[in-house]
């Protein structure tokens, strides 16, 4: 989708010739739709936040133009050279990447809060070898992934389904002309029974992911393939088109209109791309149908206008640069919506850094006689934008590693956290290092036991909890064993249970879920999480551990109302008759605020920041110890986790929060002696 070039096609559809003088069999029509399809995804991301199907018409076109790349050389005879192809095509398309990844980290690094620097590199990675999309399937179905953040190079997942495609069509070209060959079959014919069983397979499980797991199937390679088998389709059969001029002008004008107007009627971020995608697609199939129709009236004739298809030659670098300063001005500015003029100045910075990349970078090294002619330099000019991307990258990790552990180096005397809150302390910091964690390193702010679950210790009849279940073991015959059962926030105090264990010689289990609290079956789960829960019940029943640690309660962000998680009473019921007592963790406090936002944006004692805590968990915890035979036992740090009655942000030094409700490793790790403490009394 870089050039104009890849806009020629095969000169037997042309109705007539334009009236200017242009290459044998090319198409402006067909480059004045790419750069509409740029143009849509532009304003709406920018504008309307919504999502146009534009995406999905540039996935149809460049399979359209690669399958008529392939069918020429097929009629002509010549070889397919995939490794030339290939090197020919990356060596286009990276150097706008480079350009794109560099300019994005570097402005992420100026304008962002430091807690989201680790996900821009991250996804530098994931952008440069082409697999954001399933990066950002996995984050879709991960609990613990922030999917409310947006990332500057999120947009990069279509490009990632894109060059996953460019690597696996001209295989699927080069089986079907040797299959041609092989059956004296031909090429064109062999190709479309493919395709057309690609199309009809993908289509079908497309439809099946999209009505089960949405926001997984939208990223996903198997579920889109079916879009880019539709534009080879369209490839293979537009020679047996022959509209008439009337019908080829009604068809072009109804293609425009449905193209135009399905980000308005259909919510495409949340339908796609099941069978309603086939509304942008078939909208853009019968556009490329019509064709040059020679009419005045014929919207070939507005998609062949001069700007537009200049537009086009811009389309890929401009796709690129839209949405990481879209995101990073919203970001830098704190604001939600960017307004008409804001619209405006982001799409003329986008249209400039567009212009200046194609310009500047895309031109000249596709224009390179002396690179183009050779498949060594041009493998060159690849490496040189992989290691270009590479080793920024990796270099700005490198010194964000190093930083953070010369802060964990010094982290006993600089940030003690709970510690701090201990009878007899004495403050031996500086006051000059800052908090911990480091907010390059939240991504390790999850509580992890060291081992996967073997042998005796999995679970039995539950995949979710046989992938959820961890272990840390004793030093030869445990003293004690603690299964640790349920969602994020049983899982945030596994930091203070292995340390305590390790302390005692405690083997610590762990089955986690995330979402899903603890308790006997109830209507306020879903299926999946009643299911890992019965499991999880068996589990104990079978295992028979000294103690079941859990969440007794679940508060909420925007009041004092806090409840009993659903079914704990009955649940600790069961355990308690086999001799198995619970701990039942009350929730910390919740807010509508991301705490470690709020300390990048206004400070760590600023008052957007720190709330009372009886503006957010009533006096009394509400725990159904009396039904349980005294099974369910609380237990309760609210005063470590809010002292002196105030919910602040850092303590001793220490984030006390990873985002709006959950508590960090790190500070929940310094609450051990107190943990520790209240954990045997609640035991014994």
């Amino acid at each position: 989708m870089t050039d104009r070039e890849s806009t020629a096609v095969r000169g037997r559809h042309r109705r007539e010739a334009p009236a200017a003088p242009l290459r044998e069999g090319y198409r402006p029509e067909v480059q004045g739709l790419r750069a509409l399809a740029v143009l849509m995804v532009v304003t709406y991301h920018i504008w309307f936040d919504r999502v146009s199907g534009g995406v999905d018409i540039f996935l149809l076109i460049s399979a359209f133009l690669m399958t008529l790349t392939f069918v020429r050389r097929s009629d002509r005879g010549t070889p397919f050279a995939l490794l030339r192809h290939w090197v020919h095509l990356f060596k286009r398309l990276l150097p706008a990447v480079a350009v794109v990844l560099i300019g994005t980290l570097v402005a992420s690094l100026l304008l962002l809060p430091r807690a989201r620097w680790s996900m821009v590199l991250d996804q530098s990675w994931a952008a440069l070898f082409y697999f954001q999309n399933w990066l950002l399937a996995a984050e879709s179905v991960d609990y613990y992934a922030d999917t409310s953040v947006a990332s500057p190079l999120q947009h990069f997942w279509s490009l990632s389904i894109q060059g996953q495609v460019f690597v696996l069509w001209p295989l699927l070209f080069l089986g079907a002309s040797l299959i041609a060959r092989r059956i004296n079959a031909r090429f064109q014919t062999v190709a479309a029974v493919i395709f057309g069983a690609i199309f009809l397979a993908s289509l079908a499980f497309s439809i099946y992911q999209t009505n089960t797991n949405q926001s997984f199937a939208y990223f996903d390679t198997r579920a889109r393939l079916w879009e880019f088998a539709l534009g080879t389709l369209l490839a293979l059969v537009l020679p047996l088109i022959s509209l008439p001029r009337a019908a080829a002008v009604v068809a072009g004008w109804i293609g425009l209109a449905g193209m135009l107007s399905v980000g308005y009627v259909l919510d495409v971020e949340g339908e796609f791309p099941g069978f309603v995608a086939l509304w942008p697609l078939l909208s853009a199939a019968l556009i490329i149908a019509a064709g040059q129709t020679g009419s005045p009236f014929g919207a070939d004739r507005f998609l062949s206008w001069g700007p537009l298809v200049r537009m086009g030659d811009l389309s890929y670098a401009l796709y690129l640069w839209h949405w990481p300063i879209l995101v990073i001005y919203l970001v830098h500015q704190g604001r939600d919506t960017v307004g008409p003029l804001g619209g405006l100045a982001i799409i003329g910075l986008s249209l400039a850094l567009a212009y200046l990349t194609t310009r500047f970078v895309e031109r000249p090294l596709r224009s390179m006689p002396k690179v183009e002619a050779s498949r060594v330099r041009s493998l060159a000019v690849i490496v040189a934008c992989i290691m270009l991307i590479s080793v920024s990258v990796a270099s700005v990790q490198l010194v964000m590693k190093t930083q953070a552990q010369a802060l964990l180096s010094q982290a006993e005397t600089e940030n003690p956290g709970a510690y701090s809150l201990l009878p007899g302390f004495v403050d031996q910091s500086t006051g000059e290092s800052p908090p911990l964690p480091d907010l390059g390193s939240l991504d390790a702010e999850w509580g992890v036991l060291g081992e996967k679950c073997e042998g005796e210790q999995v679970p039995v009849g539950n995949d979710a909890a046989v992938r959820g279940c961890s272990f840390t073991p004793a030093d030869g015959e445990p003293a004690k064993e603690i299964l640790v059962i349920g969602d994020s926030h049983a899982e945030q105090w596994l930091e203070p249970i292995e340390l305590m264990a390790q302390r005692n010689n405690y083997q610590v289990t762990a089955l986690l879920l995330g979402g899903c609290s603890y308790g006997a079956e109830s209507d306020a789960r879903n299926e999946v999480c009643n299911t890992f829960n019965d499991a999880a019940t068996d589990y104990a029943l079978r295992m028979e551990p000294d103690a079941v640690f859990t969440m007794a309660t679940i508060s909420t962000k925007d009041t004092t109302r806090e409840r009993s998680v659903a079914g704990i009473g009955e649940a600790s019921a069961i355990l308690g008759a086999a001799g198995i007592p619970v701990i039942g963790m009350r929730d910390n406090p919740r807010f509508e605020v991301n705490m470690i936002s709020c300390v990048e944006e206004h400070g760590q004692d600023a008052a957007e920041c720190i709330f009372p805590v009886d503006e957010k968990l009533p006096a009394t915890a509400p725990v159904p110890t009396a039904e349980t035979g005294g099974a369910l036992r609380l237990m309760d740090l609210t005063d470590l986790i809010c002292p002196e009655g105030v919910c602040t942000p850092v303590v001793g030094n220490v984030y006390v929060y990873l985002d709006d409700n959950h508590l960090t490793i790190t500070y929940t790790g310094t609450t051990l002696p107190e943990f520790e403490e209240r954990f045997h009394a609640a035991l014994s």
